[in-house]
């Protein structure tokens, strides 16, 4: 009798998957992912089915209309119109499929074929016809599909050119209403285009003329091209009031419905239709999609025609590479995204460099198809490849169901295209731009449509250019003129040193200039000049310095240099010296080196502005103390007196000029001087009396203030104070030189001021106990008298009138300093 086997209970399903081997351990949860993926892929593409169909139909409309007009309606391209379809759908499929796969970064992207180039498509087939003849139509063909090709191929490689080397953003620079004129000349084209369609007036048999207006008024063509026209009207009416996506869609099927329908009920025959050009003459036309590569043969490929056209080609990727960084920025703000506009190029880059290698024509991303996109749920990658998908289909069903497509709604669609262009460029502009770029876009659409686009697009840059001469040349390149009186330097020189220059420098004129001085502004600036040194004006107020500041000019073309070259012979002739200032070490002063202004007599070049008044400053003192024996003072920094001119080239000793300063040297230096000789022994007084002896008349207050100063040497280098600190007093210079450096905000650039031997230093903190609102440091060894806070409190306290007298002179002084430092400031704004 055997033993039963005792009963287990079954082992849980973890527990018999761990006693598996591993492999399928590892994958036994492999197919409930693939289910769970399965459902959410086919959800997120029944989400995407209504954006697919939109999308689908946006592109049977499209390749319909622009596809029949990529060849022109003459010669031997007259039956080639389904053939243009087909590469619309191929350039369509190609760009549909690089944007899908990842190379945009819109997940739903749409691509289609360049649209607004068909009129170069036009000039370069009738080009390429005329120069090989109409005798050999297969080399006509194949030496203009190589062109399309070639066109493809070159603006994929300009877009990977520049989104590779990230320079998108040039394109910017392009002056944006010379591509709204080609828009709009596209816009008038289309129009043009809507009505051969109509008629089917051959495009080598329109013109301009009064046949071809007799023609279009025809009862028969009447009746083919009011309804198509009517129909684009009606539209735009109807989405001016309503903003849906699905009108234009819906529209456009309801017409060959309605079409049909009054067809079928009036019992018309479809032949009879078609050779009154209601329907499309294409019935008989069975041919496959791929029926365009049968026509690339190389053997009868014509290069000397084809190199012929390059101009067009060139004017062609001129305007293709001009929209996807104006699109792909403003469809980023639609769809509040951010987006590379350089990885946009790239993409564009390779999705022609591949048309172009299949034989089609350029595409792009078009932003109107892609917005509509997304609106109706086509967000994701899954749903650009079901558009790419849907688009395949379409393109091997053939071209035969466009035989009972009307011809109205074709004229219809190309209508509503090319009546928004011309809206965008004349209607919308009309308060947007300036009246010169208004003039500019009607005068590139004129051109284009009564010469051809090439022509369009050379003439609207050389209108462009005209009018921007003309415009910039009416611009003030002198900012602002003013003689040397109201803005002396930031010297800190004595009160009759600043007395005589008041006076004398109204022989300095100063020119502040600005923008970009070119042929178109320079003129302004010479003839102002010449204006100066005429015979009237010299005699009212003779100069004997120009001086003129580059401190905000951008440029300086051949012309303006040149100019600058004949106002300083002109100058020289006067014996007025040419002071230059302000030019940096970049284009401005490349340009004057250029034509040699620097190296000629009467020039003097110049960092900054307060470096060039004050030499000129410098020039007048020293002509008055060498004319007048007198000891030449400290009247600039170290370093600076090496160039100051002291003689200065008056070769008659009573000419107005000379008059002014020997008159404005006695009234102001050489009586201030006149001190008794005990006084100008002892010192403080000296000093003291340099410093007020414009503002003082009782000269006994300067020497009952004597006592009250200390003197002080300071070698060179040595930090008097910084800006912040304390105040401990004030100084008035026996001696030297010290510079003060002034930060008024961190914004503004800091000024820097000069003290020279009889003025003040640090008056005003000095007297009112407040912080240093400079920083000074001796550039000269130097000895001061320093009235100090203590000696300050006991003149107050034993002398309070003197104080009060004292105070009052140091106030008189210290404002004349101040409104030079904010004149100073404000030159530099």
């Amino acid at each position: 009798m055997t033993t039963p086997r005792p009963v287990t209970s079954p082992r849980p399903l973890t527990e018999r998957t761990a006693l598996l081997p591993l492999p399928f351990q590892a994958t036994h949860h492999l197919p409930i992912k693939w289910v769970a993926q399965v459902k959410s892929t086919l959800g997120e593409a029944v989400r995407a089915l209504p954006a697919v169909i939109l999308g689908l139909l946006l592109n049977i409309l499209d390749g319909i209309s622009y596809g029949m007009i990529i060849f022109p309606a003459t010669g031997v391209f007259m039956d080639l119109g389904t053939m243009g379809v087909s590469m619309f759908f191929v350039s369509t499929l190609v760009s549909q499929i690089i944007y899908s796969a990842g190379a945009s970064g819109f997940a739903g992207a749409n691509g289609s074929m360049m649209i607004e180039v068909v009129p170069f498509f036009h000039i370069i087939a009738t080009s390429i016809a005329r120069n090989i003849g109409e005798e050999q139509p297969r080399e006509i063909v194949a030496t203009t599909l190589v062109a399309f090709a070639f066109s493809s191929v070159l603006t994929g490689f300009t877009f990977f050119v520049l989104g590779f080397f990230r320079l998108g953003s040039l394109v910017g620079f392009f002056p944006r209403h010379i591509l709204v004129g080609c828009i709009g000349g596209v816009g008038v084209f289309l129009i043009i285009t809507g009505f051969n369609v109509s008629t089917r007036l051959q495009d080598d048999e329109f013109s301009l003329s009064l046949d071809t207006l007799l023609f279009f008024l025809r009862a028969h063509n009447l009746a083919l091209w009011v309804p198509a026209l009517a129909l684009a009207v009606f539209l735009r009416v109807v989405t001016s009031r309503w903003h849906h996506q699905l009108i234009l869609p819906t529209y456009f099927l309801i017409i060959p419905v309605v079409f049909y329908l009054v067809v079928l009920s009036a019992g018309f025959d479809m032949n009879t239709l078609r050779r009154d050009g209601w329907l499309f003459a294409v019935a008989r036309s069975e041919e496959r999609w791929y029926r365009f590569y049968t026509y690339f043969d190389f053997s009868k490929i014509k290069w000397g025609p084809l190199w012929a056209t390059l101009p067009t080609q060139l004017a062609l990727l001129f305007f293709n590479i001009l929209h996807p960084p104006l699109n792909v920025p403003a469809l980023a703000v639609s769809l509040d995204s951010d987006v590379d506009t350089n990885r946009e190029l790239i993409a564009h880059g390779f999705s022609n460099l591949l048309a172009g290698i299949v034989g089609t024509v350029p595409n792009y991303l078009v932003y109107v198809n892609t917005l509509l996109f997304y609106r109706l749920g086509g967000t994701t990658r899954l749903s650009g490849f079901m558009l790419a998908g849907a688009t395949l289909a379409v393109l091997l069903a053939g071209t035969g169901p466009i035989a009972y497509i009307p011809v109205m709604v074709v004229s219809a669609l190309i209508f509503v295209l090319g009546i928004d262009l011309v809206k965008e460029a004349l209607w919308d502009t009309r308060h947007r731009v300036s009246k010169p770029e208004y003039i500019t876009i009607a005068s590139i659409m004129v051109a284009m449509t009564v010469w051809d686009f090439v022509i369009g697009v050379l003439f609207g840059i050389i209108v462009s250019c005209l009018f921007f001469v003309v415009q910039n040349s009416q611009r003030r390149s002198i900012r602002v003129m003013h003689t040397g009186e109201t803005t002396l330097s930031t010297v800190r020189r004595p009160s009759a040193h600043r007395g005589y220059l008041r006076e004398v420098s109204r022989q300095t004129t100063v020119l502040h200039l600005q923008g970009f001085l070119f042929f178109g502004t320079i003129t302004r600036v010479e003839e102002t000049i010449r204006a100066l040194v005429s015979e009237p004006a010299w005699v009212r107020a003779p100069i004997r310095f120009l001086l003129l500041d580059f401190t905000l000019v951008l440029g300086v073309d051949l012309s303006a240099a040149e100019a600058f070259v004949r106002v300083q012979r002109l100058l020289s002739g006067r014996k007025v010296v040419l002071v230059i200032c302000g030019t940096g070490d970049g284009k401005v002063l490349k340009a004057l080196t250029s034509v040699g202004l620097l190296d000629l007599p009467d020039v003097e070049l110049f960092v900054t502005f307060n470096d060039a008044m004050e030499w000129t400053e410098n020039v007048y003192l020293r002509a008055w103390f060498d004319s007048n024996g007198m000891e030449t003072k400290p009247v600039a920094l170290p370093g600076r007196q090496d160039s100051v001119r002291m003689d200065l080239q008056e070769s008659l000793p009573h000419t107005p000029r000379r008059a002014q300063l020997r008159d404005a040297g006695w009234r102001n230096i050489a009586i201030g001087r006149s001190f008794s000789a005990l006084a100008a022994a002892i010192e403080p007084y000296n000093t003291l009396e340099q410093a007020f002896s414009p503002y003082v008349t009782d000269r006994a207050i300067l020497e009952q203030l004597a006592p009250y100063f200390e003197r002080i040497a300071v070698p060179e280098g040595h930090v008097l104070w910084k800006q912040g600190d304390t105040a401990d007093g004030l100084y008035v210079i026996g001696a030297g030189v010290l510079r003060a450096t002034y930060r008024f905000a961190a914004h503004t650039p800091a000024i820097e001021e000069s003290m020279v031997p009889g003025t003040l230093a640090g008056e005003l903190s000095g007297l009112a106990g407040l912080a240093r609102n400079a920083t000074v440091v001796v550039e000269r060894s130097a000895v001061l008298w320093r009235l100090g806070g203590d000696a300050l409190c006991r003149l107050e306290a034993e002398r309070p009138e003197l104080a009060r007298k004292f105070t009052a002179l140091v106030l008189k002084a210290a404002k004349l300093d101040f409104d030079i430092l904010l004149s100073a400031l404000a030159t530099r704004q």
